[in-house]
């Protein structure tokens, strides 16, 4: 319902064979760039701000590009970049066996063409060149930048990204130095160096070399202009990351149906990327996996289940309508068992597959569940009045409603009891209330329900992300808001002071826990309720939440809970939300 900025898309493809065979077989020497449009369409919801490709030609001659990108922003990126090539006139892009592609939310605010990815690092040494993007947001990029600087080295520009190319580039340089000097030592000269450096590149060596200090998530992809292909996973498996490898191609996706639409593959034939490794494929296309970093535990993160990934993965399709499921329970005592008057519904698209698995959870129990189409969303309504007023009032239309769809709670029966419906909506996840307040809440009550059940498929969310999902500051949260306000009705404000003093002095625990502890989620849904009621509507609205240990039995492979628990995987994740409240405190609160 409310949309979130997050986790950027990532696709690669290693041509194996000649570029003759694939036109022999598939009749068109485009086979790689048409394999890597289909990923990057079927990645589209990962990323609508921006998206690029880069390609490495392997037989250019000396004089001739052989290493190229395009870049273009806004959601219609990927036709213009395509286009672009399309319209080509430059041979040798043309003969490539490289292919990498990018799709990208921004998660740091800072927007614009320069910040899109892939970024290039040039220089004469074809070994030399680098190519990368990633779906990754790094918590510790300040130390990371000044060890850079203590190097002697000045990034032009501060982002996670632009400092990432920039140290990964002065480890390949090394690399490349290392092997010159072991190619002068075996009395090597001229060409022959320069075959011997691209032979022996060790690009593992480089990416330990480059990320042993990095905490955050990350999915990073690179290409070298001698040939060299890499990917690899963050030690805690936070962010995903598929591939697939045959005689023909190596290909890789941040998801598992991309690979399979793309190449016609099963589930099984889809390998996933594990925490801290590599998948490197060298200039001779030779393939291997290497364990780069020792896995640091099991927090691969249970949104990209519940929200993020698309809903047409095997597994994700179940484990969404495990979380419907269980919400059965919950749901019943907020109807109080009236399932014979109650309209079943869900709110937005993403929430239809655990609407999917409430309803079967409500049949295997033999109930005969009504479900409607009850909510609408428009096409984004577009508002040029400048006064605040008409301007909310424009914006809450942007969902509309079913009329008709449910017995309103105003007509009564013959003997004059109240009738109507109940109306249960199931939404994927509830993070700002934004929209709840301003527009879902005003649209329902048109219906005249007896009662509005909004149902969210996970947990109150309670705590920022920092590896790569647009939720930063913990105002945000309704959750949040909720448990302030309830500390403050009921005298707990020291409470607030000792959080704040806890989180300056000690950073090594999340002591944001502290201002939960004190109330039960059923407290925090009623506040939460009040708060968001708009005013006006006085039908009686009640808040259910899926629970941490439903969440974990739905979703028993993906561990990562830090946005509902608290509990971070890294320590960067745990520094900054204790920064967090000192910040929430100091803009919000007089001490």
């Amino acid at each position: 319902m409310e949309e979130l900025k997050h986790e950027c898309g990532v696709a690669m493809i290693r041509l194996l064979k000649p570029l003759e065979y694939y036109e022999q077989k598939y009749g068109t020497r485009t086979y790689g760039f048409n394999k890597l449009y289909l990923m990057m369409e079927k990645q589209h919801n990962r990323g609508q701000e921006g998206a690029g490709l880069a390609t490495v030609s392997l037989n250019a001659e000396p004089g001739c590009e052989y290493m190229f990108r395009e870049k273009a922003e806004g959601k219609d990126a990927i036709t213009e970049i395509f286009g672009k090539i399309e319209g080509s006139t430059t041979p040798q892009l043309f003969n490539s066996q490289l292919y990498m592609g990018h799709l990208r939310y921004s998660t740091t605010g800072k927007s614009g063409l320069t910040y899109v990815h892939p970024f290039l690092r040039r220089n004469n040494w074809r070994a030399k060149n680098l190519c990368l993007c990633g779906n990754f947001n790094m918590t510790n990029i300040d130390e990371v930048f000044q060890r850079m600087v203590a190097q002697g080295q000045s990034p032009r520009i501060y982002s996670d990204s632009y400092i990432t190319l920039e140290l990964m580039g002065h480890r390949l340089d090394r690399e490349v130095e290392r092997n010159y000097e072991a190619a002068r030592q075996q009395g090597l000269e001229g060409l022959d160096i320069t075959r011997y450096i691209e032979d022996n590149m060790d690009m593992a060596n480089v990416l330990r070399t480059t990320l042993e200090l990095y905490d955050g998530g990350y999915v990073m992809c690179g290409l070298t202009g001698s040939g060299e292909m890499f990917a690899i996973r963050d030690p805690w498996g936070i962010r995903p990351a598929f591939f697939y490898c045959d005689d023909e191609v190596v290909a890789l996706a941040s998801e598992r149906p991309v690979l399979q639409t793309t190449f016609d593959l099963r589930c099984e034939q889809v390998v996933e990327l594990q925490p801290g490794q590599a998948l490197i494929i060298n200039k001779r296309g030779e393939v291997r996996l290497e364990q780069v970093f020792p896995s640091r535990g099991n927090h691969k993160c249970s949104f990209e289940r519940i929200y993020f990934s698309r809903g047409n993965d095997r597994d994700i399709y179940q484990e969404r309508k495990r979380l419907g499921e269980q919400l059965t329970g919950p749901i019943m005592r907020a109807i109080d068992g009236d399932v014979e008057h109650t309209v079943f519904s869900f709110i937005p698209n993403t929430a239809e597959v655990a609407f999917y698995g409430m309803v079967e959870g409500f049949r295997k129990q033999g109930f005969d569940v009504r479900s409607e189409k009850v909510a609408w969303k428009d096409i984004k309504l577009r508002t040029f009045i400048t006064e605040a007023g008409t301007r909310n009032d424009l914006a809450s239309h942007v969902y509309d409603i079913t009329y008709g769809s449910l017995q309103p709670h105003e007509d009564r029966s013959a003997e004059g009891r109240s009738q109507g419906d109940n109306l249960v909506i199931i939404d994927d996840s509830i993070v700002r209330g934004t929209t709840l307040k301003e527009s879902i809440f005003k649209i329902l009550d048109r219906l005249h329900p007896k009662k509005i059940v909004m149902v969210s498929s996970s947990p109150q969310i309670r705590y920022p992300d920092y590896y790569g999902i647009d939720m930063a500051r913990l105002e945000e949260f309704c959750a949040f808001r909720a448990v302030i306000a309830l500390i403050r009705e009921r005298g707990m404000q020291p409470l607030i002071a000792e959080v704040y003093q806890a989180c300056k002095n000690f950073q090594q625990e999340n002591h944001v826990r502290r201002l939960y502890a004190p109330f039960t989620v059923e407290e925090i849904n009623q506040k939460m309720v009040e708060m968001l009621r708009p005013e006006g509507v006085s039908t009686p609205i009640e808040l259910v939440f899926q629970s941490i240990e439903g969440l974990h039995e739905a979703i028993p492979g993906h561990r990562g809970d830090w946005y509902f628990t608290g509990h971070y995987p890294t320590q960067g994740g745990t520094r900054l939300v204790n920064q967090a409240f000192v910040n929430y405190v100091e803009r919000n609160v007089k001490m």
